[in-house]
């Protein structure tokens, strides 16, 4: 079951599934290539075990899930039949994609499906009631099942129908993913072996500020960069160059720094960075200390100084959380820092947790995935439960019986 606070939720294994409807909210928002096709199935993979448990059990697998950000109506080349034909690859069994995700159609070919049959719903977001948490578009969804699975982590941190309206209309529990994804998280912020090192990083402070408040009294050390080191550096009175700075964002920062000192939590900044005039391939870069950035240039990565330093200090830890890249690693000029810190990590005898979104892209890309502890499946659900915030997702879901 899933230990998290205020309650424990209830998991698949805690339901009889067998021969019984079965809709799983999934969360195949995959990347696309410029072709259109899967440019990497880690989310379509990390669905698999529910997938399989339902199958095996006779269920009859209806599955839902949203990709990208359709304008509430259809996309050609956003239909899921792409993820269909790869879970039918993997899975090794037929997965028919259907050509919406509610009305008589779909209810038909549910009602006629057999046991360990499986059929993915159209995208969900063709529908602009799925964002809008419709109650009509979630009895809709509702009316195809008996059960409903929520395994979409990534997806959790929203109030849209499938996620919070399905469950208040039909038995809810957890997906295997899912359950380990909020697990991992619980438990490294709630005891985490020590010590405890965060790194954060991205482009802003204002999109980390609430993970960071809550996390600098949980960890031993912090370790700040990306571009929003920009903003801690100002903070300090240093000049930044053209790097953006979030001015509104100053005494929040300078706050935070008081409570580490206060705390004796040793919170590091980059001691040198990378710089460029422009965050495109191809500029003229260089190294710069952090102090005296010149005017004009722009923060692009940490520099090999910080790098070196941030690794012996990740060393000595037990238990690491990572977001944010430390960099545009995206551009090779600028990608160094970020792989340093992957490389670090996956070198690590202790338990490595890296917060989805564009670190999971980043430690994918540099093939240090499969190192490292966990790699999230869910940035935006992630950053919610690093902040100490619950998932309305999981919140929806039917609680536990007492042991």
């Amino acid at each position: 079951m899933i230990n998290v606070l205020p309650g424990r939720k209830k998991t698949i294994r805690e339901i009889d599934v067998r021969g019984k409807r079965v809709l799983v909210r999934a969360d195949f928002n995959v990347p696309l290539d410029e072709d259109g096709a899967i440019a990497d199935d880690t989310r379509i993979r990390a669905s698999l075990p529910t997938i399989r448990y339902l199958c095996e059990r006779d269920a009859r697998v209806i599955l839902c899930s949203h990709l990208d950000r359709p304008p509430g109506e259809v996309v050609e080349r956003l239909r899921l039949a792409l993820v269909a034909n790869q879970l039918s690859v993997l899975l090794d069994r037929p997965v028919l994609a259907l050509q919406d995700c509610i009305g008589p159609e779909v209810e038909s070919t549910v009602a006629g499906m057999s046991g360990g049959e499986i059929v993915l719903l159209e995208n969900l977001r063709f529908h602009p009631e799925e964002r809008a948490d419709d109650p009509a578009f979630a009895e809709s969804l509702a009316r195809l099942a008996e059960i409903y699975v929520n395994d979409a982590f990534g997806a959790s941190h929203r109030a849209h129908a499938s996620i919070v309206g399905v469950p208040e209309r039909l038995p809810a529990v957890a997906g295997f993913l899912l359950e380990k994804e909020v697990n991992t998280f619980a438990g490294i912020l709630q005891d985490p072996e020590r010590p405890f090192a965060a790194v954060i990083g991205g482009a802003k402070v204002s999109d980390k500020l609430e993970v960071l408040e809550n996390i600098v009294s949980r960890v031993d050390l912090l370790l700040i960069g990306g571009g929003m080191a920009a903003t801690f550096l100002a903070s300090r009175g240093y000049g930044t160059g053209a790097s953006h700075v979030e001015t509104d964002r100053l005494d929040a920062v300078r706050r935070l720094e008081a409570k580490a000192k206060d705390l004796g939590v040793r919170l590091l900044l980059p001691r040198d960075v990378v710089i460029a005039k422009r965050l495109e391939t191809g500029v003229p870069f260089r190294v710069a200390a952090a102090t005296d950035i010149p005017d004009g240039q722009i923060i692009a990565d940490i520099g090999p100084g910080t790098a070196d330093e941030f690794c012996r200090e990740l060393a000595g830890s037990k238990t690491v959380i990572w977001n944010g890249p430390m960099g545009v690693f995206e551009i090779p000029e600028f990608a160094e820092g970020t792989r340093r810190i992957a490389a670090a990590l996956a070198n690590l005898r202790g338990t490595t947790v890296v917060g989805g979104g564009s670190t999971a892209d980043a430690v994918t890309r540099f093939g240090l995935a499969e190192d490292l502890t966990h790699v999230s499946t869910g940035g935006g659900a992630a950053l919610t439960m690093l902040a100490g915030k619950p998932l309305p997702g999981v919140e929806a879901l039917d609680d536990a019986e007492a042991p």
